[in-house]
């Protein structure tokens, strides 16, 4: 439930109560900026990440911050409810395996371009070839759609409370997020250093003025990458869905639900139109359905949106990190991480100690999470997790 701190510039209000000093000193810094409008607000899953925390929403007057969206453009997931009630742990361990052979994982690609009839033609309308990083990175991104990526990435297998089998995809934007994303920060650095924006660029929070020219081109790529990150979603989902088809037949598919978490919009709150940086922040309007996965081993929530204007309309996008990835990897204990794994007989991805980064352990209490933002959300559907293809 929210809760305030009214010590700076604007004030920075809270669905959490162990905020770590390193994210709340980043939640500061973004409450101290002119430019923010009405206050800050951090989800439940909230921690650290490069400038603005990731569980972070800022709403911005006028200027574009291309470290509140991050690096991984788009990033987000896609769930799709299946007419299967169950499927033998046999068999699961044959579409994990097939999984794995057609869906490259970590820095993997495509060995052969894939088809350019899969890549987003355009985002709000803006000619890919007007688009000069994602121009660059087009033939690239043509071996990566339809690839998982690293850290946090994941496939689940998931059961529901209803017994039907979901299949649930995090996954982003990859290189051409990534190279979208650093280009522009770049250009902010060098802006803000122009005019003595020397504070900016040492709390990472360089901005982009919205009434420059490189402003709109980095809303135009961004939101091409949103697209790409969705396109990319889409058809590891789709091959997914023929993988099943082909070991669980007959089978059939509901509608995929899919929610980004790292994009910038312009949306009207307290009666302006802003900016709103969602970074690691899933929007929860009114009656809109979004998905909150949990970490490696817990339980996952497709949610519908309350609207709470105070979060604008935003909740979390998952469980967050409770530990840092070489912090896991040192403190965890690998047998036990395993061991509660085995215990609910989930097909897992930890193999060895370099694994404890994305083990359960290393993230927050789920259930308390979505205690914290019960104003945010209501709860749709629980999945539980019956295997699981880790970037």
């Amino acid at each position: 439930m929210e809760r305030c701190i009214t010590t700076e510039k604007h004030p920075i209000k809270l669905w959490l109560r162990d905020i770590d000093e390193d994210t709340l000193t980043q939640a500061r810094n973004l409450a101290s900026l002119p430019f923010i409008h009405s206050h800050i607000a951090i989800m439940a899953d909230a921690h650290v990440g490069f400038g603005m925390p990731i569980g972070g929403v800022a709403a911005t007057r006028d200027v574009v911050i291309p470290n509140a969206v991050g690096v991984d453009i788009g990033c987000g997931v896609c769930a799709v409810r299946t007419s299967l009630t169950e499927v033998p742990r046999e068999t699961l361990k044959a579409v994990l395996g097939a999984i794995r052979l057609a869906v490259p994982t970590g820095f993997s690609h495509h060995r052969r371009k894939q088809d350019a009839r899969l890549m987003p033609a355009s985002a709000k309308g803006s000619d890919v070839d007007s688009l000069p990083i994602v121009s660059r990175e087009f033939d690239n991104a043509l071996s990566q759609i339809g690839t998982l990526g690293g850290g946090n990435h994941f496939i689940e297998i998931q059961q529901a409370d209803d017994r039907h089998i979901w299949i649930m995809i995090h996954s982003g934007s990859r290189n051409i997020g990534y190279r979208v994303a650093n280009h522009y920060n770049d250009l902010a650095i060098e802006i803000n250093r122009k005019k003595g924006g020397a504070s900016v660029i040492e709390r990472e929070l360089a901005f982009l003025p919205l009434d420059t020219a490189v402003a709109s081109r980095y809303l135009q790529e961004m939101r091409y990458c949103v697209e790409f990150a969705r396109a990319n979603r889409r058809v590891m989902m789709e091959r997914i869905e023929d993988i099943l088809q082909r070991y669980c037949a007959p089978v059939s598919f509901a509608e995929p639900v899919d929610v980004a978490h790292n994009y910038a919009a312009l949306e009207n709150h307290f009666g302006r139109e802003v900016l709103v940086h969602r970074k690691g922040a899933t929007r929860a309007g009114r009656g809109e359905t979004g998905i909150i996965p949990g970490s490696q081993g817990t339980a996952s929530y497709i949610v519908r949106g309350l609207g709470n204007e105070e979060s604008f309309s935003s909740c979390s996008h998952g469980a967050g990190r409770r530990l840092g990835r070489k912090q896991a990897q040192r403190q965890l204990d690998l047998k036990a991480e395993i061991a509660r794994l085995e215990e609910r007989h989930i097909l897992h991805a930890i193999r060895g100690r370099r694994d404890l980064e994305e083990a359960a352990g290393a993230y927050k209490d789920i259930e308390a999470v979505m205690a914290n933002q019960r104003d945010l959300v209501e709860i749709v559907t629980r999945l539980q997790p019956l295997a699981v293809v880790k970037g």
